[in-house]
This record gives structure tokens, sequence and C-alpha cells, in this order.
């Protein structure tokens, strides 16, 4: 069920302006991409980062946000598919964060659902993973 050239434009530019609003350090913008239902998920990278409810997400992305001084990222591969209200993405980011000094880069891979209420794309579900370190191509375990 791929999605047709308009839904996704329109989907990867929802998840795109997120992501604008995580690097300014946007919490309110951020979370307007997000569905405000009581069982919205978000999956992040670290081990306790798993949100579910704008709460709980608020908490996590504002603790982010203390952690760091200035980003950018970048979209790599994609896939989007739909149906009905409904698009699913796969995408990959590199996501570069300032902290002090350092420039810390993340090779994200994103999954997300989207639901379109009106005419505007919400984030319904949301995992950020890391490809395994030391899992060398062509093997499926890190070793």
């Amino acid at each position: 069920m791929k999605a047709d050239a308009k839904t996704e434009n329109e989907v990867m530019d929802t998840v795109k302006h997120c992501f604008d609003a995580f690097v300014k350090r946007d919490l309110n913008g951020f979370l307007s991409f997000f569905a405000t239902d009581p069982d919205v998920v978000v999956i992040g990278t670290g081990r306790d980062e798993k949100c579910i409810g704008i709460d709980e997400i608020k908490a996590i992305i504002g603790r982010s946000f203390s952690q760091f001084e200035d980003g950018r990222f970048e979209f790599g591969w994609h896939s989007v598919s739909a149906k009905g209200t409904l698009a699913w993405l796969v995408t990959d980011v590199t996501l570069y964060v300032k902290i002090g000094k350092r420039e810390i880069v993340e090779p994200l891979r994103l999954t997300c659902i989207l639901e379109k209420r009106g005419d505007k794309w919400f984030i319904v579900q949301s995992h950020d993973s890391l490809p395994a370190v030391g899992q060398k191509e062509g093997e499926a375990f890190a070793t």
C-alpha cells in the first residue's frame, strides 16, 4: 500500500517539521505534531525512553532539550505507505547535536504511524532506534 506522492510528501513534511522543532528545542512546536490521545506512544533510543501520553513525551523531550545546545538533521532513505487516514513511515535520520564542544552524530532509524485528522497529519506512534554497534554487514547478530 505504497502512499501516493501527495500523501508521501505530506507525511515526510510533517516528520521533517517535527524534527525542525526538535533541533530548535521548541517543545510546544514539537508536541504539536503528535496526537493528544492518551495512548500516543514514543519510544526513544534510551533504555528508559518509553512514553505513553503527551505528559510522558513532554518530560522525555524536555530532558533531551536540556542536554544539547544546537542541532541539525538529515533524512535519508525512506518508505511511506498508507491506507485511508493512516500512514506509516520508515526512514533513516542522521541527527547531529552539539554538547559542549563536541558534536554527537546519531544514525537513527525512525518508524512512525500517523493519522490524518482534518487536513493535518499527527504522529500517533514513533520509535527511534540505533543500528547495532559491532554488527558487521552480512551478519545477523553483533559479535
